[in-house]
């Protein structure tokens, strides 16, 4: 399982005073530094954290560190044009309802095909690994490959609200038959959304399927605890299995 580190946070604490302090620059090169496999930025169209000049920055330095960028976004055309005038490693799709606070759900198959497919067809034309923001349902595996999509990442928000409660369980379950019904159908499997150094240990551990995690808030938020190059290798010890003492 890669790490790939979301830097949007850092992006909205440097816009929340306007100038340019914290730097993603200085966080991409920390984490890579501390043995990150890949960076991610979700580009949102309100700019509210990470800007089109971030993405480009940041795919520089994962291109010279020889490490993977993933671009995550909607299907709006100013981010797959820039998708594929940077050659990102791969494009993540995400749905994205107008006042979201942050993304909540998959992309709802196969009723949206019509919404996807011209633009998987356009950016793995063009040479991109194309991701797919799903829920965790099985079922819909099937639907997801006819999308022509690389991969699916699987929305992990119920399993990270489930965890150490009674439903844990149940929603590990989901995951993970998720997880194998994508490979059954040809998929790739990435996950993301809410994953601690805790919950990430056990998916690790349960759900070898899955490829790739991106994880973002909860590895900044325990970067103001220990430090952001600490907080990198606690996570990269979770994608093993493991949970490093606090």
């Amino acid at each position: 399982m890669k790490l790939s580190v979301n830097l949007n946070k850092v992006a909205l604490l440097r816009n929340s005073r306007g100038g340019a302090n914290p730097s993603p620059v200085w966080a991409a090169r920390t984490c890579i530094a501390a043995g990150a496999h890949g960076l991610t930025l979700h580009w949102r169209e309100d700019n509210r954290h990470t800007l089109a000049s971030d993405v480009r920055e940041l795919r520089a330095i994962a291109a010279g560190e020889g490490v993977e960028f993933n671009l995550e976004g909607d299907v709006r055309g100013e981010l797959i044009d820039l998708a594929i005038e940077l050659r990102v490693t791969q494009l993540t799709l995400v749905p994205v309802t107008p006042g979201e606070i942050t993304s909540d759900h998959g992309w709802a198959l196969p009723r949206e095909h019509a919404i996807l497919l011209p633009v998987i067809e356009r950016a793995r034309s063009a040479g991109l690994r194309v991701s797919i923001f799903v829920d965790a349902v099985a079922a819909n595996m099937g639907a997801a490959a006819a999308t022509g999509a690389d991969r699916v990442e699987i929305y992990t928000e119920p399993y990270a609200a489930a965890f150490a409660t009674a439903e844990q369980g149940r929603e590990l379950q989901r995951v993970r038959d998720t997880a194998r019904a994508a490979v059954e159908a040809g998929l790739g499997v990435n996950a993301g959304h809410d994953l601690t150094v805790a919950n990430l240990a056990v998916l690790a551990r349960e759900v070898p399927e899955i490829a790739e995690v991106s994880i973002g808030h909860a590895l900044v938020c325990d970067a103001l605890r220990i430090g952001l190059a600490a907080s990198v290798r606690a996570f990269l010890a979770a994608t093993r299995g493991q949970v490093a003492p606090a």
